[in-house]
């Protein structure tokens, strides 16, 4: 896939206009929390939030994996598309995603696949299924647009728009908000509320990011002397490894969750890992689009890359060290998060194992913004595969070990899983001085 990339000429790039560029997806990225915040707080006004809440969070757990191949149309939009040949055969290629993940919402939500998954998967009770997949029935249309959300957000990006996705998140945030004190005025009663919020939302900023992208699209020149992306073959051989890695690391989160539950102390293991994880997630989404970066700039100005990722990259391991390590965590933990008692000191004990996640992760995000730029998508399928395995190894060692370790099991197991895929992604890129190792696909 090498020699479909496009080599644009070098120049010089300000970091001010890095800062322009990755300051809005920082944003949005940390503004999409509040949007669950949002619907959990309207469902928790029901006169039975337990059950309407649960109903709810199943289905979205579902709708994680089933949106997958939606999201991945972001990344490989934004670096294959310079032109408008290698946006027709983009949107050939998101045509196919569209259709898929429509066909496969259908028969979830109108099969007794649907019944037979939330059941043997997800362990709704035969009298509660009926209810996650009258959920499900809505939220299967969140998957269609933001797949549409996505593919435009890929072109928005690549042009340096990105105050675009600020913009669309929080039109998309005033609407959810809307909605959610006109429910609660009207009465919260069902679990469906909820995904008819988180509907709405995406249907916004669906249409502004169409908008937007169609306006830049109709700009592109026809096609690129330079750039070589022309067929849906070659959107294809870049697309299916992200397809196939996605598969994969979906069954990391339900691995951890399932270990846990063989600790000492099921309840608490699995409570405070969920609460830590929670956390790191707030500290570190900000600089999760570090890959957009390196997608956008690293082929005009590598040095200001390098420059910029150095700056910001070690920000979330010194944010997490003072939640993990100072007195500023049980502060937060206690009076912001609202946690208390042998959960707060558990909980703590967990945010100090995740530190070498915080640390690893925005350097394994640049690594794979150069493998997106290289063309060699293959290389994030056998990472992941490389995670999940590390991480499953971890998880049986320490349970056997350490079970008394409890919630702390699944930090270091998730940590050691991405430390193992950042060494594997650096050796394929020949950065760690072994020279680079051949991943081969069936393809070659």
């Amino acid at each position: 896939m090498n020699q479909s990339l496009a080599q644009a000429p070098l120049e010089k790039v300000a970091l001010k206009r890095i800062w322009a560029f990755f300051l809005p997806l920082g944003l949005s990225a940390s503004l999409v929390t509040i949007s669950h915040v949002i619907i959990n707080s309207t469902l928790s006004r029901a006169a039975d939030p337990e059950r309407i809440i649960t109903a709810y969070a199943i289905a979205m757990s579902l709708l994680t994996i089933t949106e997958r191949p939606a999201v991945l149309l972001r990344q490989t939009c934004s670096a294959l598309v310079r032109d408008k040949q290698s946006f027709k055969s983009m949107f050939a290629v998101a045509q196919i995603v569209f259709i898929s993940i429509t066909a496969m919402g259908l028969i979830i939500s109108y099969t007794p696949i649907g019944v037979f998954i939330f059941q043997t998967l997800f362990g709704v009770t035969p009298d509660r299924v009926g209810d996650v997949v009258d959920v499900y029935r809505i939220l299967m249309f969140v998957s269609l647009f933001s797949g549409l959300r996505c593919l435009y957000h890929g072109v928005i990006i690549s042009h340096f728009r990105t105050k675009w996705l600020t913009i669309g998140m929080a039109i998309r945030l005033a609407v959810m908000y809307a909605l959610s004190l006109y429910f609660i005025h009207r009465g919260v009663d069902s679990s469906t509320i909820g995904a008819v919020i988180f509907l709405a939302g995406m249907i916004i900023e669906a249409a502004v990011s169409f908008l937007e992208g169609r306006l830049l699209v109709r700009k592109m020149p026809e096609k690129l002397d330079y750039h070589n992306v022309q067929t849906k073959r070659h959107v294809f051989s870049f697309y299916r490894p992200l397809l196939f890695s996605s598969f994969i690391s979906v069954w990391i989160g339900p691995s951890i969750n399932a270990m846990l539950g063989k600790t000492w102390d099921a309840q608490l293991s699995i409570s405070s890992f969920a609460i830590a994880a929670s956390i790191v997630m707030l500290v570190s989404s900000f600089f999760s689009y570090f890959h957009q970066i390196v997608i956008n700039f690293y082929r005009i100005d590598p040095a200001a890359v390098r420059k910029f990722t150095l700056m910001l990259g070690f920000v979330p391991v010194m944010l997490l060290s003072l939640l993990a390590f100072t007195p500023v965590g049980l502060l937060f933990l206690e009076y912001v998060i609202g946690v208390q008692g042998r959960l707060l000191e558990e909980s703590v004990r967990v945010l100090q194992a995740f530190t070498l996640f915080a640390l690893v992760m925005p350097w394994l995000d640049v690594l794979n913004g150069l493998v997106f730029v290289k063309g060699e998508t293959k290389v994030i399928f056998w990472s992941q595969i490389c995670n999940l395995c590390f991480t499953l190894l971890t998880l049986v060692l320490l349970i056997t070990l350490s079970p008394q370790w409890n919630g702390t099991i699944g930090a270091w197991a998730q940590s050691i899983g991405m430390a193992a895929e950042i060494v594997l992604v650096a050796l394929a890129l020949g950065i760690i001085k072994l020279g680079p190792i051949r991943l081969r696909s069936r393809r070659g």
